[in-house]
């Protein structure tokens, strides 16, 4: 197995350039099957979530062309098949999104129940709810989600809970339901709005992406499209805070500046310095320890959960006392036992939705795991900023989500690399 090494106490400097958005591109690859044509997709990440969805595609009979690392051209005339097996559904979280993509070409699909990191109960029941407001009837033996229909209708359908996966899911579903469907309290990530616009290009009619309410007018077909994935917010968040734990001025490129609103701002209340430009930000440090912030993780335009872990490896080495809500996952907070065992001074609460964190004058290199893929860059970040020599396992969970992580690291100046501890160590002859 692979793992990172990192020998921590180096700044960094220069600029790190951002890839195209893990979770505008793992839906709108599958949304590609809605328009039964040839769509070209370019600013594609290249990381595992991605290749997986791609391997979902051609398993259901599409065509895909790479032309280069970040471009690719997906014909999907020839989908057929409407069922996603268990060994490829449990791949990746975003699997569940063909459900909305089969529903809406085919009136049918039967779907295993998909995989991803470990956070907590995610139940579909929204995702179901937005699929019955159409006309579609769902069954679920425990291991399949299966969906028939004689034909969807416009609808419309309310979240109680504001639902990511669930907005995605009945957008994909109704751009080519007859009549009109209303999403209300729907999702507002900046994501959401790409696949919209994805969608818009290819001749559907949505409004309102972006607000809490959708409006969705069903068409009769789609055509294919170009189309570029926007920045990815996460990974620009995460080179962000690698800079504010371990010193430096890095220029984060290839940014929307207004999607990371709510990480700036907390960063500027912990006194780090960030500048911004037209498509980029510069983060500067110019003190060893900044001050401590309290923070709430809610859906966008709220402080993201997906920043969570890493601003809490942050938030451990600076001076006073932190509190870190979780108001997503009910199981975030595992990571934290990472970072004990580097000399952070942190608590978690009964419910185990909050932590109270006592910033520490620094952490220690250790022997830590990557619990999940924003975990393992929380564990990145605690490294880059410790003494010592940390050794990260179980990094497949970093390789879903990061593109290129060591190498532009390592162009910052960060002294971190890949190895293989499989390998067996060399055999040394001694000869007499």
């Amino acid at each position: 197995m692979e793992k990172f090494v990192i020998n921590g106490g180096k700044q960094l400097n220069g600029e790190v350039y951002v890839g195209g958005a893990k979770n505008a591109v793992v839906a709108i690859i599958p949304a590609t099957i809605l328009a039964n044509d040839v769509s070209r997709i370019e600013n594609v990440p290249d990381i595992e979530d991605v290749a997986n969805m791609l391997e979902i595609v051609e398993s259901l009979g599409g065509i895909v062309t790479r032309e280069d690392a970040h471009t690719y051209v997906i014909d999907t005339r020839d989908v057929s098949c409407t069922i996603v097996e268990k060994e490829i559904a449990e791949k990746l979280r975003a699997s569940y999104y063909l459900m909305g993509v089969l529903l809406g070409r085919f009136n049918h699909f039967k779907v295993a129940l998909p995989g991803g990191c470990d956070l907590g109960a995610r139940p579909i029941d929204l995702h179901i709810k937005g699929f019955e407001a159409l006309n579609a009837k769902i069954t679920d033996d425990g291991y399949y989600i299966e969906a028939t229909t004689h034909g969807l209708a416009g609808g419309s359908v309310y979240f109680n809970t504001v639902s990511v996966g669930a907005t995605v899911n009945t957008i994909l579903a109704a751009v080519k339901a007859p009549g009109v469907t209303i999403i209300e309290n729907a999702a507002k990530e900046p994501h959401i709005i790409d696949l919209a616009n994805y969608l818009n290009k290819c001749g559907a009619d949505i409004r309102g992406a972006g607000t809490n309410t959708i409006k969705i007018k069903g068409v009769d077909s789609l055509r294919g499209c170009e189309h570029a994935i926007i920045p990815d917010q996460i990974e620009a968040g995460t080179y962000m805070l690698a800079c504010a734990a371990a010193g430096g001025t890095v220029t984060v490129k290839n940014v929307i500046p207004r999607h990371l609103e709510c990480i700036t701002q907390k960063l500027l209340e912990c006194g780090v310095y960030v500048d911004e430009f037209v498509d980029s930000v510069r983060v500067r440090t110019e003190k060893s320890r900044h001050t401590n912030c309290d923070i709430y993780t809610t859906p966008y335009p709220g402080f993201p959960t997906d920043m969570q872990p890493q601003f809490t490896a942050f938030l451990a080495i600076a001076e006073g006392v932190s509190t870190v809500s979780e108001g997503v996952w009910s199981n975030r907070f595992r990571y934290v036992d990472q970072l004990l065992r580097m000399g952070a001074d942190i608590k978690r609460l009964g419910d185990n939705k909050t932590a109270v964190i006592k910033g520490v004058s620094e952490l220690h290199g250790a022997l830590v795991k990557a619990d999940d893929l924003r975990a393992g860059a929380a564990m990145i970040i605690a490294g880059l900023a410790a003494t010592g020599r940390t050794e990260i396992e179980q990094i497949y969970h970093i390789d879903r989500g990061y593109e290129a992580v060591v190498e532009k690291l390592s162009a910052l100046g960060a002294d971190i690399k890949r190895v293989d501890d499989t390998e067996p160590p060399l055999t040394v002859i001694t000869v007499a």
